[in-house]
């Protein structure tokens, strides 16, 4: 068993000697076999390479099958379908609340007429009462609040 020391480190000032560097053996174009080249490796080396001497066969082209296309031609069309109906519920916001706000008018004023026609059936009034109706509903889902004064 041989055990190696570890390297001294250097003193200051000492010089550092580097072993000559070793050439690349090259071979003259004659020594090349058939079917080998030089070619430039994207790093920029210089190698022998197996090169192939007979042209390779282009690959035929594969159709697109129509399902793909048809959902390629439809993909923008569902998007931009999309797209519109969010503008058009945006502008629309406004006339949806307020008719919405309207239906609630209309519920509260059937709901008082036939409290109307219930209690006038009911109690028989001298024509000279005078009734008073006052209808409020607040917001998109709000519930309609009336109130009836009799005079």
């Amino acid at each position: 068993m041989s055990h190696e020391t570890p390297p001294v480190p250097l003193r200051y000032g000492e010089a550092v000697l580097y072993p000559p560097a070793v050439p690349e053996p090259r071979m003259l174009p004659a020594e090349i076999p058939p079917g080998v080249q030089y070619v430039i490796l994207p790093g920029g080396a210089r190698t022998l390479a197996y090169t192939s001497t007979t042209p390779a066969e282009p690959v035929p082209a594969q159709r697109v099958p129509v399902w793909a296309k048809t959902t390629a031609l439809l993909a923008p069309t569902v998007g931009g379908g999309i797209g519109a109906a969010s503008v058009g519920l945006a502008y629309a916001a406004p006339g949806l609340i307020a008719l919405t706000e309207a239906l609630w008018a209309a519920v509260a004023l059937i709901a008082a007429g036939g409290a109307a026609l219930l209690l006038g059936r009911t109690r028989r009034a001298p024509a000279s009462t005078h009734i008073t109706q006052h209808i409020t509903s607040t917001g998109l889902f709000g519930r309609a609040h009336g109130s009836i004064g009799h005079r």
